[in-house]
């Protein structure tokens, strides 16, 4: 069992650190692209701001010629002061005369740069980001990295348009990945508690798991091992019921062979006839009972009886008891049957009797065993564990009432014992 459970404890353990590492990953994607979609749509929202509040007279006398004159300086300085309330990395204009490449127009740089954007340099927003602007929409990047600036940053752009409403260029800006980092680091940190209540809660579901399995498996053990030696008892019975009968064959054989070697053939012929009916009683054996396990089990206590000489009578009816389990069923009975046939051979043969009844009734199931036998001084006791009427000869006694009663009240039944004065055999 601990060869088996070894393995399954390993797998357990795999288990629960993949599904916990694809937890922590799938997380970690999720605050991720939710900060990057955050964190783009509210640069977007200041693009957008910026472009419906921008200079455009200025700008466009700037477009006419794209000096760095007086225009341009003041839309640069414009663009400086929006990136510095707004802490981005760059604020600046873009041209999108094709569906391919963006130019830059004017760059508000921070004073503290040592970059440098000049007019018509190709912007590095992706074509298919070029393209939604070319078609008059807002664009949102993914993550760009610059070679020349060695810089990592998402951009946005927002559509710059005149009084007509014609667009004229494009206000954009860049956030550098350094600020999404420090962002997804705080929102982590704060999830940190939520990884460690999943992977907890993964650990107690595969810790449960196992605790359960070891349970199921010591409760079938403990069955299995009720039920062998509940079996086990029985046919250690019944072979020593089928040895008794071997001896008494022999018995028989080495009778008739004496009487026939001594010429006694009228008395041989009697003592043949008397064996026939004997057969005939142990044809008998063969009950039509529905439940296969109760069947053997009367079968072989039947066989029992008379080889004891206890008159066994049975009266079973046909239904199956499919309510209770077959072991506990065996038990009862067993048990019952057990402690009244020893309780007949204190008794004369003549006086030696069991009355067995098996049945159901409205869904409840009734069984009786009554014998006859020498009178129970103390009743009161009988049904507690340990106590029996009979001397104990090295052998445990007091058990099977006792196992008797524990079944019947775990199916919610009572257990009575009645004294009965009224003669129960009739031979």
């Amino acid at each position: 069992m601990k060869n088996k459970l070894k393995p399954i404890l390993i797998l357990s353990i795999i288990l629960f650190l993949c599904f916990t590492g694809i937890n922590i990953y799938m997380a970690y994607v999720n605050i991720k692209n939710t900060v990057e979609e955050s964190i783009g749509e509210r640069t977007l929202s200041a693009a957008t701001s910026i472009a419906e509040s921008f200079d455009i007279d200025t700008y466009q006398r700037f477009l006419l010629d794209k000096d760095q004159d007086e225009n341009y300086w003041k839309i640069r300085n414009d663009l400086r002061d929006a990136n510095d309330k707004i802490g981005a990395l760059f604020v600046y204009t873009l041209e999108i005369d094709n569906p391919e490449v963006s130019h830059v127009m004017i760059a508000g740089l921070p004073e503290d740069t040592d970059m440098e954007y000049y007019t018509g340099m190709v912007c590095t927003v992706p074509p298919d980001k070029v393209k939604l602007a070319y078609e008059g929409k807002k664009y949102i990047t993914n993550s760009i990295y610059d070679p020349n600036y060695d810089v990592n940053y998402i951009s946005v752009g927002a559509p710059i348009t005149d009084q007509s409403g014609q667009i004229i260029g494009y206000l954009g800006i860049d956030v550098s990945i350094d600020t999404l980092n420090e962002t997804k680091s705080e929102v982590l940190q704060n999830s940190l508690a939520i990884f460690g209540f999943n992977g907890l809660f993964v650990l107690i579901v595969v810790l449960s798991f196992l605790f359960l399995q070891r349970w199921y498996q010591r409760t079938v053990e403990s069955e299995v091992a009720a039920t062998e030696d509940t079996y086990q008892s029985e046919i250690k019975g019944l072979i020593a019921s089928v040895y008794s009968v071997r001896h008494d064959f022999s018995n028989h054989v080495q009778v008739l062979h004496g009487l026939l070697k001594i010429g006694r053939y009228e008395q041989a012929l009697e003592y043949a006839t008397s064996l026939s009916s004997e057969v005939k009683s142990i044809d008998s054996l063969q009950l039509d009972v529905q439940h296969p396990g109760l069947s053997v089990l009367l079968q072989t206590k039947k066989l029992s009886a008379q080889n004891y000489q206890v008159d066994m009578q049975l009266n079973v009816s046909d239904s199956k008891f499919e309510g209770i389990k077959t072991i506990d069923l065996i038990k009862i009975l067993s048990n019952l049957i057990d402690n009244a046939m020893e309780a007949t051979l204190e008794l004369p043969e003549d006086n030696r009797c069991v009355r067995i009844s098996c049945y159901s009734k409205e869904e409840k199931y009734f069984f009786s065993v009554m014998n006859t036998g020498s009178k129970i001084k103390d009743t009161t006791r009988i049904f507690i564990q340990g106590f029996s009427t009979k001397e104990r000869k090295g052998k445990e006694r007091g058990q099977g009432l006792f196992i008797v009663k524990e079944i019947v009240h775990q199916y919610g039944g009572p257990l009575r014992l009645h004294l009965l004065m009224r003669k129960l055999c009739s031979k």
